[in-house]
């Protein structure tokens, strides 16, 4: 285990580091820490996954285990074992994660409710999905005002991302006063009200202000995520903009709002237009008649030839 967590360390951020260790150190190695690495076999991996699945959350059980297998996959790298005990194993199922977004009144509201030093910060969180340690990690020079976009530099997955600015984000930092800060000033530098547990809990202070129940921070990316969604962004434009790497982290935006999808539907009244038309003199006889005529000579009649039908269906 400290070779494992020796080779993670230089290719993990410190935070996922961390995580990592704490995992390794707190519940694997009281489980698996004096059993000889070539002894531990599937069964206790199934033995271990039951028990933790059995006293934490499904997702904290899926990261330990998850950990646990990438173990074995280097030990058997390595040439100290020859199989991955853990390779094949069932991995316990995560329910979907939560997803709450608002209405753009509602948010209207919360931002206007937010106060002034955390309007900027809820603005950017809003308009473009990034995350919270992102946005307030930024420096000036991760902003590319006039290629409306931003650079980061390293993200939660360890890697670097391009965030796409909008409108609505650039009129948010154009809001920000610089004061003659560097290039490598911080945004938001680090202060009493500045931090992340302030932010938070600054931010939910203001949704109840305005009366919007079970609203985080971070909803604040479902939002963005949801009518991007909503707005035709199909879900791999969305992972891409979010930076997930794994499309499943994306698909909770699957959903829909009912009144989106009803509006979808009508889509098709424009694609397909006036195609039927009821046999003449059927008009205005009342619904028995017309049940009567659908049960029996009613038929479906198209408007268009069979020639202007078929050029109509290339083109859609």
């Amino acid at each position: 285990m400290p070779r494992y967590l020796h080779h993670q360390k230089v290719r993990l951020t410190p935070r996922a580091y961390e995580r990592t260790r704490g995992v390794v150190e707190g519940y694997l190695k009281s489980a698996f820490g004096r059993m000889k690495l070539a002894n531990i076999r599937r069964a206790d991996v199934q033995r271990y996954a039951t028990e933790r699945s059995s006293k934490v959350a499904p997702g904290s059980a899926l990261k330990e285990l998850s950990i646990l297998k990438h173990l074995f996959h280097l030990a058997v790298e390595w040439e100290l074992i020859p199989v991955n005990p853990a390779q094949g194993m069932k991995m316990p199922r995560v329910p979907a994660g939560r997803v709450r977004y608002l209405q753009p009144a509602e948010l209207h509201a919360v931002l206007e409710a937010c106060p002034e030093w955390l309007r900027p910060v809820a603005g950017l969180l809003a308009f473009t999905g990034m995350r919270r340690s992102e946005v307030l990690g930024l420096r000036w020079l991760d902003v590319d005002r006039k290629g409306e976009r931003i650079m980061l530099p390293q993200t939660k997955n360890g890697d670097g991302r391009v965030v796409w600015l909008n409108e609505l984000s650039c009129q948010v930092l154009d809001s920000i006063p610089k004061n003659g800060a560097r290039p490598t000033d911080s945004l938001f530098p680090p202060t009493g009200e500045v931090t992340p547990e302030n932010v938070s809990l600054a931010f939910l202070r203001a949704c109840r202000k305005v009366g919007v129940a079970d609203f985080r921070l971070h909803d604040l990316r479902h939002t963005a995520a949801s009518w991007l969604r909503m707005s035709g962004a199909d879900l791999q434009d969305v992972a891409e903009l979010l930076g997930h790497r794994d499309l499943r982290m994306t698909k909770r935006y699957s959903h829909l709002s009912p009144a989106h999808l009803s509006a979808a539907v009508k889509r098709l009244d424009c694609v397909f237009g006036n195609m039927l038309q009821l046999p003449a003199g059927t008009e205005g006889q009342g619904s028995t008649k017309s049940e009567e005529i659908g049960q029996s000579s009613c038929s479906i009649v198209p408007t268009a030839s069979p020639k202007a039908q078929a050029e109509m269906i290339g083109t859609a």
